[in-house]
């Protein structure tokens, strides 16, 4: 499958009480690359724990950036960064982290990590709330800890100041082979582009869905779309693609799964499937796939407990881009997207990042794309 893709060339911590903006592209029908650049950690400073980049958004009111680690408040306490991302024409003009800001439960504690037990945090999406400027943040959960996916919402200095009802379906259960699978749960979300709901995506497909993608087939992973009010307006299957590539060394290790999604203008959603398959002992290369994925007539399945043998009709997507055909070298383990600023000539960007995972053998990639419209 050929790429969509063209190649080109290489705040304030208190709680905000405006309404945020996010600009989104009318549409997306194709993208040109601008560059591409990484940041490495440092011995010292705001950078000395920085990596595994899950989320990333920017606000278009003040032109803040914000940027969630996943890690489990192993590396440091569970947190997010803020800082500048500049990208024009020729690509990253300026990355620079200014701030790391901890994330606190409600009691205003810090998240612990894995020895520690309790709530421990996944953080894999997060989103600015068009409507008060608030951060919206995911956790997928851990089933060997009984640990369900959780939609939080944050505010700007990290505190805890709510939470978004997650559909029941997508719960764990640690004894019972239903709903979430462990480290394969929510990992995207997306306001609507009327800032009415929001959509939750999951990785890969429940249990009672399916397997997993394999070398040889396809799997379906549900969205959902959830009102401000916790009522669950609908679910959708989505297709994600089978597995690309074989691992060839170590464990032999292979998957494909959705990462990160974005909202359209014109409803649609731009999804990020990443793959990864094991080049060395538990060491991955990756192949990037983005898709804008449609609604049209597929079918709400909120009611539907199995989509084995069942009728239904999933989403439609239309690949957007292949990275690995759009970048020149290596592509990392892209989990994170957020719509940039506008070009001068009026058009829409988009910025890609990447989780690092901490290893030695990958980095904390950005990539910019221009957005041209149909």
């Amino acid at each position: 499958m050929s790429s969509a893709c063209t190649a080109g060339r290489s705040p304030d911590a208190r709680l905000s009480t405006r309404s945020s903006a996010v600009d989104l592209p009318a549409s997306a029908a194709s993208l040109t690359l601008l560059g591409t650049a990484a940041v490495a950690r440092t011995a010292t400073g705001v950078l000395q724990a920085f990596g595994g980049i899950s989320g990333l958004e920017r606000d278009a009111g003040t032109g803040a950036w914000y940027l969630l680690s996943d890690d489990k408040s192993e590396v440091a306490p569970a947190r997010f960064y803020t800082g500048t991302i500049d990208v024009g024409v020729n690509g990253f003009t300026d990355i620079r982290i200014d701030r790391v800001v901890t994330l606190r439960r409600a009691d205003g504690s810090v998240y612990p990590g894995p020895r520690e037990g309790g709530e421990v945090p996944d953080g894999e999406a997060m989103r600015l709330d068009p409507r008060d400027g608030t951060l919206v943040w995911s956790s997928e959960g851990d089933r060997r800890l009984g640990l369900d996916p959780w939609v939080r919402r944050a505010g700007l200095d990290g505190r805890m100041l709510g939470e978004w009802r997650v559909p029941s379906n997508l719960a764990v259960h640690r004894d019972v082979e239903s709903g979430s699978r462990r480290n394969l749960s929510l990992e995207g979300l997306a306001f609507s582009p009327d800032g009415d709901s929001l959509w939750m995506a999951m990785e890969a497909p429940l249990y009672e869905d399916g397997p997993v993608p394999t070398l040889d087939h396809g799997a379906m992973a549900r969205f959902s779309r959830v009102a401000r009010d916790g009522a669950l307006v609908a679910q959708y299957a989505y297709p994600v693609d089978p597995v690309p590539l074989p691992g060839v060394a170590g464990h032999r290790l292979s998957d494909n799964g959705v990462s990160e999604i974005l909202a359209i203008g014109d409803g649609s959603l731009l999804v990020v499937e990443r793959a990864g398959h094991e080049v060395g002992d538990l060491l991955f290369d990756f192949s990037i796939r983005l898709y804008v994925a449609r609604i049209d007539d597929a079918t709400d399945i909120a009611a539907v407990p199995s989509l084995v043998g069942a009728s239904y009709r999933p989403m439609t997507k239309r690949l957007l881009c292949d990275l690995n055909r759009a970048v020149p070298g290596r592509v990392d383990n892209i989990e994170a997207a957020s719509w940039g600023p506008r070009l001068p000539d009026g058009r829409a960007t988009l910025v890609l990042a990447s989780d690092d995972n901490f290893a030695s053998n990958q980095v904390n990639q950005f990539i910019a794309f221009a957005v041209e419209a149909r």
